[in-house]
């Protein structure tokens, strides 16, 4: 069974639906709030861990979460700890004993436009190399995946270097999501599959997912596979071992109205590594492709992550007649 080690920052979100979104030193009253367990890698462990639930025996893999958590007796980490396990094991995350406050993010949606606006707090100090040494250790890595959030891009790479000195048969996959942020291209050179959000994608001068993964895919040639996504342009998929270049178009189903878009990327990327762990040997690029897709309009059309798992029964059948590539 293969090992999935998810590694990134875990928040707690606090999200304010507002009517529009507010001026400098303006009052606005909120319309909703609510609270839920965030970040890149726990959102998509927790689409993961649901359409594992969904799946059979053979198509299942060892979730692991390594986030660096406060106090092991604080309130948030016993709280984040019973949201996810034992499905997603969090046996590995890094407590700072020290400190009792979770990264935290403050969300404004504004139902006008449709916009997020995020505000980050983080008090919690960032993993080491070393620190992550000492885990991977801990770990049978015989045949493991790694997944980073492309967040401290210099420890992250050091971290990819040590995977491979340890073994060639870890693979490794990475987010490059936030715009401007030096060393991800870095990232995407030593990764086996990249995954390019449309806002860095569009800062770096792309014009279409095409372009960006057509680009990347010679500036980051020993990855195998590139895929960019482009809100509702769909998305593209390069496979470097047989040369195609797929693009899907956006996966809308009927009666489709934008309510959530928190964490959308994050859900594709649940899809492509559940295809590429689960169906690496089964399932096309095309259909990879439209299972990540199909959840992630999913989760745009909802709020939050509940019952995301049940996106792969409703298109079974769909998936089945999309031709292979």
């Amino acid at each position: 069974m293969m090992l999935l080690v998810a590694v990134g920052a875990c928040y707690i979100d606090t999200i304010l639906t507002t009517p529009h979104y507010p001026g400098e030193d303006d009052k606005l009253r909120a319309s909703r709030i609510s609270r839920r367990r965030g970040g890149n890698c726990p959102n998509s462990l927790e689409v993961l861990q649901q359409l594992m639930a969904e799946s059979a025996p053979a198509s299942q893999a060892r979730l692991n979460l390594v986030a660096i958590l406060p106090a092991r007796s604080s309130v948030a980490s016993q709280q984040i700890r019973s949201a996810f396990e034992p499905h997603v094991s969090l046996r590995h995350c890094i407590y700072r004993a020290e400190f009792e406050e979770p990264a935290s993010s403050y969300i404004i949606k504004s139902q006008s436009s449709g916009s997020r606006t995020i505000v980050n707090y983080n008090e919690l100090p960032e993993m080491t190399l070393e620190e992550f040494i000492g885990i991977v250790d801990q770990l049978n890595t015989k045949s493991a995946w790694f997944h980073f959030e492309g967040r401290i891009p210099d420890v992250t790479l050091e971290c990819i270097r040590y995977l491979r000195r340890l073994s060639s048969d870890i693979r490794i996959s990475v987010e490059i999501e936030k715009p401007g942020r030096e060393g991800l291209q870095e990232l995407a050179k030593d990764a086996d599959v990249v995954f390019y959000s449309k806002a860095w994608a569009q800062n770096e001068g792309y014009k279409s997912a095409e372009d960006c993964v057509q680009k990347q895919s010679e500036l980051a040639h020993n990855a195998s596979l590139h895929c960019c996504t482009w809100g509702q342009g769909g998305a593209v998929a390069h496979d470097i071992t047989t040369g195609n270049i797929v693009h899907s178009p956006a996966q809308i189903p009927s009666g489709f109205q934008v309510v959530d878009t928190i964490g959308a990327g994050d859900t594709f990327i649940a899809g492509m590594l559940y295809g590429l762990l689960c169906n690496g040997d089964t399932w096309s690029l095309p259909q990879k492709l439209a299972l990540a897709n199909r959840l992630a309009a999913t989760k745009v059309a909802q709020e939050g992550f509940a019952g995301l798992g049940r996106v792969l029964k409703e298109c079974s059948h769909a998936l089945e007649s999309i031709p292979g590539q």
